[in-house]
């Protein structure tokens, strides 16, 4: 049977095997080799002439212009932003600050600054003269931030912007910006200053198009612990390439350039400097606007490289992978080309049957390459299956001699003096478990642990996380290079304190060899930024993942009510957050690398957050309180505190600042509270801080304002961040508002009463008006039959809160039905109607009555 299920087995792949060959050369022929007789071969390069009389040329202004070649005369442009490139350095005073302006130019950027030179090339300035740089900009901004040991600061910037424009007349057809703030801006012509979106109808659209990429980097350098910019340098790339709609049913190749008649009154034509379907780079010049300094025919000496062909009938289309995959790797201009190159005398052009052939040739190499693959693959499972079979029956074997010999002796199956040795029937057991885990997975035992070959995510420094099974128990490998043995001591120190908390991941034991150190950590189903992202649109940035226990995470998990608030699930993992980090901090450990990323995901009855990646965390000792300046360990481009940017002060505020990004991630599906990627470090040095995306959740913002407070002093505790009303279920939020009624009623005995006016003087921002405007006029009909109110007052509303709520059993049925169920449908009425409510009785209340007993059980 084992034999007929493995020659079944081993079919199959070769049947899977052969499908895919024939779907690999078939997708685009009838058969393998019978179409080739069929299609026309492509068109080689060297085929087309050198017809071009244009060329494309950005000025220094940023003015994208279509000139010829002979005249310099231009033929049409647009202005695609800011100029090209641009530098600036700071004079450094002599007279009047020779100490400051000595001291910031010992290491920060004072006495050295770069810049880019006439070929476009980065080079520094120093005191040894001019260097030039090995790396392109795009390679430098990579880099960034810097942060040297004096606390000057190095930031780097990236934006691009896309242009579509009619190859015929310079018109902007669309513009698409890599900011999303200006994703929907219309777009102005330069020309006409006109909305061209008024002015295109749908069956005006060109037949050709030019697709513009406008790549722009800024390079700034700030004096230490200073906003003084000591120098900046700003450079822009910009791509083109030609889309021209041709028949859906061509299979030719790029077609020659098209010839276009750019006026009806003078029938004027020219050939673009590129083909259809190609992709180039637009010279950049230096001089402002001069074309006469542009006339390129005839001249020999301008280096030129091939232009990209793009597969037929299919656009390149800015930011899209094919415009990635056709990307120079180095954007120096010396690689600029705007024509196709000519026919060499003597170079013999190939012919369609030349082609034919060669196509024929590469298709039998590839067949024979694949099929011999596949009896490789063939006998590799062959081999495999057998070598399984055999432990397997082997460990059977001996299993059940050792149960019969045990049954005649009558002796314990654990040891042979009857006494059952408990430890070593668990050793044993997993042993033999880790053996047949290595028969199904490639791997290697190193001590007590199982390494398995399959890769779950990378980090720094040269860190890989792995599958593994320690002691019979799967888990998460975290492999570090053994150089960096005094950070997997600190972390397994870390853990040691920390990991017997529900929020904190778990640690079980370490091993050793050669080269790397191997931590054996609790097994996650994944990280929340991978969860978080696999319910956005940009799910294609999701890690590694064990793909099934992704399936088994997300199975009828909800994050995000209808409303945009958070779900009772998302709610409780955001406090799982905070509860671990709540309990670092007691044990006097700052975490400083707090991202999504090192959340840990765990699916037990219900989805549980766990707190990961202690690598750079600190210890406090004694009655320290903070770190110092210039502690070791930066944390994580993006989420850092703006005191670990500057070198300052390290305390347990900085993992407050970092948690608060991390929330409004959360909050946000995905987004960060300082803007994209690449700008967030500038921003967060500056402060520019968006809460827009949370201004529907009152609560968010109140936290979130403390939480990201560029002062660290003001950012509140963790266990205060814990009981925040964010955080509280329906039923702690309708417990409060009565509470608060019942404390309020007390203050109309004296006579102006503090707590009083200061809760009224919220009625505009918390009522929003009169709130009987806001509620049916059958509930206030039936709040009208007791007493009356006043309609502007905010004591008067948590009374009808508190009345209601107590006497919600003897309301009529369809009273009731309006509320909804208490405390959820109830809570939902009244926060609906009322969002801010909640929060500004929450302000007035603790500033008051904190220390009261009452409010002690909303403080933890």
């Amino acid at each position: 049977m084992q034999t007929v299920s493995m020659n079944r087995m081993f079919s199959r792949a070769l049947i899977c095997e052969l499908l895919f060959i024939v779907l690999l050369f078939g997708s685009s022929d009838s058969n393998l080799f019978g179409s080739l007789d069929q299609a026309p071969a492509r068109r080689s390069l060297l085929s087309f002439p050198d017809t071009h009389d244009t060329a494309l040329v950005a000025t220094l202004d940023g003015t994208i212009n279509l000139v010829y070649r002979d005249s310099g005369r231009i033929i049409w442009s647009f202005a695609s932003g800011p100029p090209i490139y641009s530098s600036y350095q700071a004079p450094i005073n002599h007279d009047d600050d020779k100490e400051n302006a000595s001291s910031s130019s010992s290491s920060s950027g004072g006495n050295y600054y770069i810049d880019c030179g006439d070929d476009w090339k980065l080079f520094a300035h120093t005191d040894l003269g001019k260097q030039a740089m090995d790396m392109s900009m795009e390679e430098f901004i990579r880099i960034m931030p810097h942060v040297s040991e004096d606390g000057g600061v190095i930031l780097g910037s990236k934006k691009t912007t896309a242009f579509v424009v009619d190859a015929n007349s310079g018109r902007i057809i669309r513009v698409h910006h890599s900011s999303p703030d200006t994703a929907h801006t219309p777009v102005i012509n330069a020309t006409s200053d006109s909305i061209i979106r008024k002015n295109i109808k749908k069956h005006e659209k060109p037949d050709k198009q030019l697709s513009f990429t406008r790549t722009d980097y800024v390079l700034t350098t700030f004096a230490p612990n200073s906003d003084k910019v000591l120098w900046n340098v700003t450079v822009a790339d910009i791509d083109v390439a030609l889309l021209c709609q041709e028949n859906a049913n061509s299979i030719a190749g790029p077609s020659v350039s098209p010839r276009i008649d750019i006026g009806s009154k003078s029938h004027d034509k020219f050939n673009m400097p590129l083909s259809c379907q190609s992709k180039a780079v637009v010279h950049r010049l230096r001089i402002p606007r001069d074309m006469d300094a542009f006339q390129i025919r005839g001249k020999q000496s301008e280096p030129k490289a091939p232009i990209l062909l793009l597969p037929p009938n299919e656009p390149l289309l800015p930011n899209s992978e094919k415009s990635r995959k056709y990307s120079r790797d180095n954007d120096f201009e010396t690689q600029t080309v705007f024509s196709l190159p000519s026919v060499e005398p003597g170079l013999e052009i190939p012919g369609p049957q030349d082609v034919k052939k060669h196509v024929v040739s590469e298709r039998r190499i590839a067949f024979v390459i694949i099929s011999a693959l596949i009896i490789v693959i063939g006998f590799l499972m062959y081999r495999h299956h057998i070598l399984r079979s055999v432990t397997l029956n082997k460990n059977a074997k001996s299993s059940s001699s050792r149960k019969k010999r045990h049954r005649k002796s009558g002796k314990s199956y654990g040891n042979e003096d009857g006494n059952g040795n408990a430890e070593g029937d668990v050793e044993k057991s997993l042993l033999k478990f880790n053996d047949l885990v290595e028969c199904d997975m490639e791997g290697r035992t190193i001590g007590k642990l199982f390494v398995s070959s399959n890769e779950i995510a990378k980090g720094s420094n040269g860190t890989v996380v792995l599958e593994g099974i320690y002691e019979g128990r799967k888990v998460a490998v975290k492999r570090l290079v053994r150089a960096h043995h005094d950070v997997a001591f600190k972390e397994i120190q870390n853990l040691i304190a920390s990991d017997q908390h529900p929020n904190i991941v778990r640690w079980h034991g370490v091993e050793y060899d050669q080269d790397f150190v191997y931590l054996s950590l609790e097994r996650c189903a994944c990280s929340l930024y991978d969860l978080i992202q696999m319910y956005t649109d940009s799910s294609q940035n999701v890690g590694p993942t064990n793909t099934r226990m992704m399936d088994d995470v997300m199975h009828g998990v909800r994050l995000w009510r209808s409303n945009g608030y958070p779900s009772p699930i998302l709610l409780k993992l955001m406090r799982d957050i905070v509860a671990g980090l709540v309990h670092l901090h007691e044990l006097g450990i700052i975490h400083r690398d707090l991202k999504p990323h090192n959340v840990l995901i765990v699916k037990e009855k219900i989805l549980c957050g766990k707190l990961s990646d202690m690598g750079i965390s600190r210890r406090l000792v004694g009655d320290m309180s903070s770190l110092g300046h210039h502690a070791t360990g930066s944390g994580s481009s993006g989420w850092q505190a703006p005191e670990q940017l500057l070198l300052g002060r390290q305390t347990r505020a900085v993992d407050l600042f970092s948690l608060g990004c991390v929330l409004f991630f959360c909050i946000t599906c995905g987004r960060h509270p300082f803007g994209d990627h690449l700008e967030r470090d500038v921003n967060v040095a500056k402060n520019r801080v968006n809460l827009f995306l949370v201004e529907h959740i009152p609560e968010a913002v109140n936290l979130f304002s403390q939480l990201l407070n560029p002062n660290a002093e003001l950012r509140p505790k963790a266990s205060e961040v814990l009981h925040h009303p964010l955080f509280w279920n329906s039923e702690i939020r309708v417990s409060f508002l009565r509470d608060t009624s019942d404390r309020v009623e007390l203050e109309d005995r004296e006579v102006s009463s503090i707590i009083l006016g200061a809760l009224e003087s919220k009625g505009s921002i918390a009522l929003g008006g009169k709130w009987d405007e806001k509620m049916e006029p059958e509930f206030i009909a039936n709040i009208g039959r007791y007493r009356r109110y006043k309609y502007n007052s905010v004591r008067d509303l948590l009374r009808v809160i508190r009345n209601k709520l107590s006497h919600y059993r003897e309301l009529p049925n369809e009273i009731q039905e309006l509320l909804g169920s208490v405390p959820e449908g109830f809570d939902v009425y009244f926060a609906s109607r009322f969002p801010r409510l909640l929060m500004e009785v929450y302000i007035v209340m603790y500033h008051y009555c904190k220390e009261e007993e009452w409010f002690h059980k909303y403080l933890g």
